[in-house]
């Protein structure tokens, strides 16, 4: 009998059981993830058409929706290899592609071949951002207490940040030559500070428990500003970049703090007591 050309298949590389059913809570982190990417890149399309405040609406859906599928997973127990490929790739297009090119169809066109430049440095820089953010994440020899702190502005921040010449022109601000070159210059900033050795606090160790005392004030304190982005979604949005941007150095010097205690504590623990 002839020798088949080609092995059979199996379904699971090594002939393992067959899966005929997949749990939903595998399958939400994933959906969320692809409704992410379709909120990108219909905001990309809302762009072209000149639908503007519905393109940088769509944006940030995309980045909070890219930004917590991660931890809807985690949440979930759902986490997976496919997943987070997944994820990897989703990431460059909601947190650099979308927002760059919306920022470009509004505002950068007018600036001609230096807006356009500073659209791709952008992108470009989100790529890198996040090409990094995963090679950390399998550094083992990097210290417990810097996990608090992302090393540069996080994606899902720098795609909010970076709409702010848009929120702007929402709210009266001319698209004129100047306020052009303007955003672009902006537009390099936060890409560079994307990529940068900045320490940003990530609030990871908020994410956890909340004291029984501040229980009432956090959940008035996130209505409240939901019911302002609701009701001045471009004045809020606009006060809430500003505020990160004050936040940054705040957070940088808390960093140098914390790096110069550590580092008390671990030369004390070196040097041996006088007898």
């Amino acid at each position: 009998m002839a020798r088949p050309p080609f092995k059979p298949f199996q379904p699971h590389g090594q002939g393992g059981p067959r899966i005929h059913e997949i749990p939903l809570r595998l399958i939400i982190p994933n959906l969320i993830t692809v409704l992410a990417i379709c909120a990108g890149l219909s905001g990309i399309r809302m762009a072209f058409e000149g639908r503007f405040q519905t393109a940088v609406v769509l944006v940030l859906i995309a980045a909070l929706l890219d930004g917590i599928d991660g931890r809807i997973a985690r949440a979930l127990k759902a986490s997976s290899k496919f997943g987070a490929e997944m994820d990897s790739l989703a990431d460059i297009v909601n947190f650099g592609v979308a927002p760059a090119l919306v920022l470009y169809a509004y505002l950068l066109d007018v600036a001609g071949s230096p807006g356009w430049i500073a659209a791709l440095l952008f992108a470009i820089a989100c790529g890198l951002r996040l090409a990094r953010f995963n090679v950390l994440l399998g550094d083992e020899e990097r210290p417990a207490w810097q996990a608090d702190y992302f090393v540069g502005v996080p994606a899902p921040a720098g795609a909010a940040l970076v709409m702010l010449p848009a929120y702007l022109g929402f709210l009266g601000v001319e698209s004129s030559r100047i306020f052009a070159f303007a955003s672009s210059a902006y537009t390099i900033l936060i890409a560079i500070l994307l990529i940068s050795r900045v320490p940003v606090f990530s609030g990871k160790k908020f994410g956890v428990r909340v004291r029984r005392d501040l229980v009432l004030p956090l959940i008035l304190g996130v209505v409240a500003y939901v019911l302002l982005l609701a009701a001045y979604p471009w004045y809020t949005l606009t006060a809430s970049v500003l505020a990160y941007l004050v936040f940054l150095p705040l957070s940088a010097a808390a960093y140098a703090r914390t790096a110069r205690k550590e580092a008390e504590h671990s030369a004390a623990a070196v040097v041996p007591p006088e007898v």
